[in-house]
């Protein structure tokens, strides 16, 4: 294993409040900072011209001229389709921009159960700002966790509203705040998607199979488990490179193509289970063996005195 010439998205510096102002719920206001809770670590490249050191370049260039615009002399246009746009100068959609708040307004408290996860998009870090405003930032956050509930908010960051949730985290003993997608930008999957199943119907044998599966791949939630392993491979990559080791190509492991649904489930439990299909079997499927073995056993005490004898005979 090389050891990469970067760590990528190491922070040293102590983390800095990205927009600060009050939480206010009802007539009280808690001052906090917003801080990141997250960093992207996705490599990036630049672009070079082959077999040589020049970087690429993009340009805002005219596409009927072909000359470059100064970024003074760009305006925005929103399409209406077919080929026509409206131009909207910055001074004019400023007339569009949401009053200027330092505040997240409290307007709701609910369930964290009612909320569906694809609502949610990035996620912060609520931190109290000075002294005084500590006692007042521990209060709220242990009422709402006493009361299992997340709160609803809006708030205004450069120049854009946003929807939010703020939540207690009992673990850390902070308060999180994850900005949300207002409702009418969460697309319906039955509008949008094709080929969706309908009331598929399934045996007994194949839904005992699908259980036992998930029973032998079921384990507690580890964050720490999970790598990414591509950028590990490239971060290596580019350790051995810049080190002057020869590059190997290794062709990709071809997938096995399981037609059949059962062999399918079937192997994967095998698999799960190191080898071994013997874990605990769902309900169904015990129910399946026991009804097996009586059969069996009811099978032997209708034996005939003719076959008994022929038996004892040999």
């Amino acid at each position: 294993m090389v050891d990469p010439i970067v760590d990528v998205g190491k922070t040293t510096a102590m983390a800095r409040a990205i927009w600060s102002g009050s939480l206010s719920f009802g007539l009280v206001n808690v001052p906090v900072g917003l801080f990141s809770a997250t960093q992207d670590k996705t490599i990036h490249f630049n672009q070079f011209e082959a077999g040589t050191s020049d970087r690429i370049r993009y340009k805002k260039v005219n596409e009927r001229t072909g000359r470059e615009v100064d970024q003074s002399k760009i305006v925005k246009g929103f399409n209406l389709g077919d080929g026509e746009y409206v131009i909207l100068s910055d001074d004019e959609l400023a007339a569009a921009d949401p009053e200027r708040s330092r505040n997240i307004s409290i307007v709701d408290f609910v369930d964290a159960a009612d909320i569906d996860p694809l609502f949610y998009r990035s996620g912060y870090y609520l931190a109290p700002q000075g002294e005084g405003a500590r006692r007042a930032y521990a209060l709220l956050r242990k009422a709402m966790e006493e009361e299992s509930k997340i709160a609803i908010a809006t708030l205004v960051m450069r120049n854009k509203e946003y929807l939010v949730a703020v939540r207690p985290d009992g673990a850390e003993g902070v308060l999180v705040m994850q900005t949300m997608y207002f409702a009418d930008e969460v697309r319906s999957p039955a509008e949008e998607l094709p080929n969706l199943p309908g009331e598929e119907e399934f045996n007994e044998r194949e839904v005992a199979i699908a259980r036992q599966l998930i029973d032998a791949m079921s384990s507690s939630w580890d964050a720490e488990r999970y790598r990414d392993t591509h950028r590990g491979r490239v971060e290596e990559l580019v350790a051995s490179k810049h080190e002057g080791r020869e590059i190997v190509l290794e062709a990709p492991a071809p997938q096995p193509k399981v037609v059949d649904l059962m062999a399918a489930l079937e192997a994967s439990v095998k698999a799960a289970s190191g080898g071994s299909s013997t874990k605990a079997q769902p309900k169904a499927a015990k129910k399946t063996a026991a009804r097996s073995n009586a059969k069996r056993a009811a099978n032997k005490t209708t034996e005939t005195p003719r076959r008994a004898a022929r038996k004892k005979a040999s």
